[in-house]
């Protein structure tokens, strides 16, 4: 476990994923996956098996879907144009808000956390997701999978992140639901906790070595100021 040191209440931040942790955006995408094979004359994927490829990117879900579709031959720069097309209309629609993530960042913000959303999810469709479910307000960075030349599980959307807030990085953690947010917080070397919810479910916790495992953001601000006692 990363050591958390937030000894003053100033020019901190708490870095959260999107998909699976803030909004549960699945419907969406499964809904955009869904109008994409059927483009294609192919039969629809099952909820849970588009959901799993969910957290690596765009691209990498496209190329998963035409795999599990049996499309290889599909080109994947025009099936990601038509997936991108239907998602624009989908994106916000069908998926709702997490329980306790409003009254979580409300709560973060008021301990003096600053917030950024940092996720793969390219970044016009996440501000816009955001936009959507009057959550845009509470983040003062959002850096999408395609602000930089890298994505998560790299650390430097984290570290963008961090300089963009003018947050020390010893003074930042990330929220994620995946694999490749602890990945991602690893290679930054920051603190990283895991929210039980998210689309891993239960099994893929099990295998998960973070710092935390939470219910609701609600819980957050409390374990942070726990770790902050403790190294008092």
């Amino acid at each position: 476990m990363n050591s958390i040191d937030f000894t003053h209440h100033t020019r901190h931040a708490v870095l959260i994923d999107l998909d699976g942790t803030l909004v549960d955006s699945a419907p969406d995408i499964v809904e955009a996956v869904r109008r994409l094979l059927l483009d294609l004359h192919a039969a629809p994927l099952s909820f849970d098996t588009v959901r799993g490829f969910i957290g690596h990117g765009v691209p990498t879900l496209i190329r998963r879907v035409l795999r599990a579709s049996a499309l290889t031959h599909i080109d994947e720069v025009l099936a990601l144009a038509l997936f991108q097309r239907h998602y624009r209309d989908t994106n916000g629609r069908y998926g709702d808000v997490y329980p306790g993530v409003r009254a979580g960042l409300a709560a973060l913000q008021g301990a003096g956390y600053r917030l950024g959303c940092v996720t793969n999810k390219f970044y016009e469709a996440s501000v816009a997701l955001l936009d959507i479910h009057a959550l845009a307000p509470w983040f003062e960075v959002v850096v999408g999978g395609d602000t930089l030349s890298q994505m998560k599980p790299a650390a430097e959307p984290l570290l963008h992140a961090c300089r963009a807030l003018h947050a020390r990085l010893d003074r930042c953690v990330l929220v994620g639901d995946s694999h490749v947010d602890i990945a991602a917080a690893r290679a930054a070397q920051m603190p990283v906790f895991i929210v039980r919810y998210g689309y891993p479910g239960p099994e893929g916790h099990a295998a998960m070595a973070c710092d935390g495992f939470i219910d609701s953001l609600e819980e957050l601000p409390a374990m942070l100021d726990a770790a902050n006692q403790g190294r008092q």
